[in-house]
């Protein structure tokens, strides 16, 4: 189990250390962090000036057994920790022709005599055809050669200034650590991955007797926390219906977004009071009206609570006998409806709550009447102040897709990562409309930034996308949220990889690429059936990954012109990304020079998990600008996928699916965090670029806006991280 000290360093790369253990002389230890720090760089990191300065005053002993565990970390964050071995030991090199390949797996099979188990079929009719299993081949698909044998084969890597160096940095305490990262997760603006919630479950344990809570202004998050408290004996806070069905699911131990139906099962007497008592205090006309959004579950709830034990709650007990029908309520959204098919738009407007509103603004000005722009408008802004700001971010962020004419298409992903394109049949909106309604953001949003005497900024950060929900987004390394487009960076060669180990049944991922042209047209392939593809190479086929198995493709980026590259993860046959023990995705650049084994953490620029819902995962897609340099843009996608003739699924009955999407995806505008940092920089008293801020500024209120803090970040100052973007979202 994952500890929270780790937790911390995975999400901030932050080490604590043990007060105790200091006073042994300001170089006790010295010895040992040089130590530490050049086993570090070997994976890609390194450890900050304070934090090598504070280390060396520690006993040497103490030293040597936090190196252990940052090591580990580092190791594994990095993708490190586990043994990566293509299929052909020379990879990059002196992998061969698809046919040729196989050919030879089946004369070794026939010739040498190693036998086949099953899958031929000859025909001597006419000329002979065979048809050929190739998980029969004895030597197709397992390795042939042992981890050892591999890097015989392979130089040393020669280091280059240019491998990603991740910065390692000095923390507080262990118990301030877990309080701030608490602290972060559950006062976060957007909802949380499936990891992050994982966190946040672990962390409000240990932190539930915290003197000051979070704001908590996701629901899911709320649940969570609730269900701690519920458990310690403490009252849950609610303030509508429905978070009683999430905290009612996280006590079940099942979906506490509500996606999917959540199964509930029996509970203690002593929390089904606490959910009835819940009801109590927020069941009303409006909350009976959320019950019949979602009656299938509040029935199966109702089964299990038992609410004709618990007479003192009248107003909860009216909550179940709405979802069996037994009592009259009327749902906000047939309201609505009613409004909309009347033709009175600007009722309908009035009917929503704000957030709901909002979330429908494109409806309402698609159907608006002339006569009620004006006051539409005006309620639009009398609602802004009451809406959270993801939601006004994420409106602003759809309407300016809606007023290109390019965007004939329609992109959905569902909070596990599930994508499909649909159509765009919906009229265009009109530009004026538009522009008055993203002034109303624009306004609100700068009300809500927080003020800085001084802003330092590091331009790198600024294509990342806003997160505006991270929930189809893995922790790991180098992860940027959806949407965002950044440089490629340094190297010759771009190596995609993908790591897998089966849990119990044979499990065989496929790593492929599809590059097209410019149009999404033309679309080529490298994969398992076809290993050669111009400027790209794949590793070779492995069919089972009892002991962990990595498939590499590397794209050669001088033969890479105009078009896109689009990376994926096939499931093949066997467990999902879901359920294997354990997988990841990433990818690296190096120079040709550098040679190196095909996997060196120190050259990983991105590594994460694939956990959503598919058979086909779509981390990112890459393409050369205008300017000539390859740049990278993050998709965190699944697709369902098409199966395969042969009961698998493959890149060549996904190609045009594939295609769709990308293209689509692609075209699609994000909003930036250049858009939140020139807001910023409004209502900053100063602001420098980083390589501008050296100094120090004593008595400031700075603010830091990177990719990671850097060794030449003012000290006391608010670091705004890549992992901690959503901050940037305003409450």
């Amino acid at each position: 189990m994952t500890s929270i000290e780790q937790m911390v360093f995975t999400r901030t790369h932050r080490v604590s250390l043990d007060s105790a253990r200091f006073g042994h002389g300001a170089d006790a230890g010295a010895t040992q962090v040089r130590q530490l720090d050049a086993v570090l760089m070997s994976a890609g990191f390194k450890l900050s000036t304070d934090l090598v300065r504070a280390m060396s005053a520690l006993d040497p002993s103490y030293v040597i057994d936090k190196a252990v565990e940052v090591i580990a970390w580092a190791r594994e964050l990095a993708g490190a920790h586990v043994r990566h071995n293509p299929y052909f030991i020379d990879f990059p090199r002196n992998v061969p022709d698809t046919l040729e390949f196989w050919a030879g797996c089946l004369r070794d099979a026939v010739l040498v005599g190693a036998g086949v188990r099953s899958g031929i079929a000859v025909s001597l009719s006419g000329r002979a055809q065979f048809f050929v299993d190739l998980l029969s081949l004895p030597a197709y698909g397992r390795y042939q050669h042992t981890y050892a044998e591999m890097l015989e084969h392979h130089a040393e890597l020669e280091p280059l200034l240019s491998d990603r160096m991740t910065l390692v940095h000095l923390g507080g305490s262990a118990a301030d650590e877990a309080a701030v990262l608490y602290s972060e997760l559950a006062g976060s603006a957007v909802p949380l991955s499936g990891t992050e919630l994982d966190m946040l479950r672990v962390l409000a344990e240990a932190c539930i007797g915290m003197p000051a809570r979070p704001d908590i202004k996701v629901r899911e998050n709320r649940a969570v926390i609730n269900a701690v408290r519920v458990r310690a004996g403490v009252e849950p806070e609610v303030t509508v219906v429905t978070d009683v069905l999430r905290l009612a699911a996280e006590l079940c131990g099942t979906d506490v977004t509500l996606t999917t139906p959540p199964k509930v099962i029996s509970l203690p007497r002593v929390q089904r009071g606490a959910l009835m008592r819940a009801l109590q205090a927020v069941a009303n006309e409006h909350g009976l009206g959320d019950v019949m959004q979602r009656p299938e579950p509040w029935k199966r709830l109702g089964e299990r609570v038992h609410p004709h034990e618990f007479g003192q709650y009248p107003a909860a007990q009216l909550v179940f006998a709405a979802a069996r029908g037994e009592y009259p309520a009327r749902s906000l959204a047939s309201h609505v409806e009613g409004a909309f098919r009347s033709g009175n738009t600007l009722a309908a407007a009035r009917w929503m709550p704000p957030g709901m509103l909002w979330r429908s603004a494109d409806r309402v000005l698609r159907s608006v009447s002339p006569s009620d722009v004006t006051s539409l408008m005006r309620y639009f802004e009398a609602t802004a102040p009451d809406v959270a700001g993801r939601v006004l971010l994420g409106t602003r962020q759809h309407l300016m897709n809606r007023v290109r004419p390019s965007a004939i298409s329609r992109v959905f992903a569902n909070r596990r990562g599930r994508a499909w394109v649909a159509a765009d049949s919906r009229a265009p909106l009109d530009e004026g409309l538009v522009r008055e309604l993203n002034g109303i953001i624009d306004a609100e949003v700068l009300r809500r930034v927080p003020e800085a005497d001084l802003l330092v900024i590091d331009p790198a950060i600024l294509g990342a996308a806003l997160p505006l929900s991270n929930k189809a987004t893995a922790e790991g390394l180098g992860v940027w949220p959806r949407g965002s487009v950044i440089p490629l960076g340094e190297g010759d060669t771009l190596r995609f990889f993908t790591y897998w180990k089966q849990r119990s049944e044979r499990t065989d991922f496929d790593l492929s690429a599809l590059f097209t042209d410019e149009q999404f047209g033309s679309a080529e392939h490298v994969s398992y059936t076809r290993l050669h593809g111009g400027f790209a190479v794949h590793s070779g086929d492995i069919v089972e990954a009892a002991d962990g198995a990595t498939e590499f493709i590397d794209v050669s980026l001088g033969g890479f012109g105009r078009g896109y590259i689009v990376p994926q993860v096939y499931v093949f046959a066997g467990e999902g990304f879901s359920k294997v023990e354990e997988n990841f995705f990433g990818f690296m650049t190096r120079f040709g020079e550098q040679r190196g084994a095909p996997f060196e953490a120190r050259t990983v620029r991105m590594k994460s998990v694939l956990d959503g819902d598919g058979r086909t995962a779509m981390p990112l897609a890459f393409y050369r600008g205008e300017d000539g340099k390859v740049y990278a843009k993050w998709l965190h996608l699944y697709l369902k996928g098409q199966m395969a003739g042969l009961g698998g699924y493959r890149i060549e009955e996904n190609k045009v699916t594939t295609q769709l999407l990308a293209r689509s995806i692609m075209q699609y505008d994000y909003l930036r965090v250049a858009y939140i940092a020139e807001a910023m920089k409004r209502r900053a008293g100063q602001v420098l670029d980083v390589k501008d801020a050296l100094t120090a500024h004593e008595g400031q209120k700075v603010t830091f806006l990177g990719i990671e803090q850097t060794d030449n970040v003012l000290a006391g100052a608010d670091v705004v991280s890549l992992a901690s973007l959503a901050r940037l979202v305003p409450a």
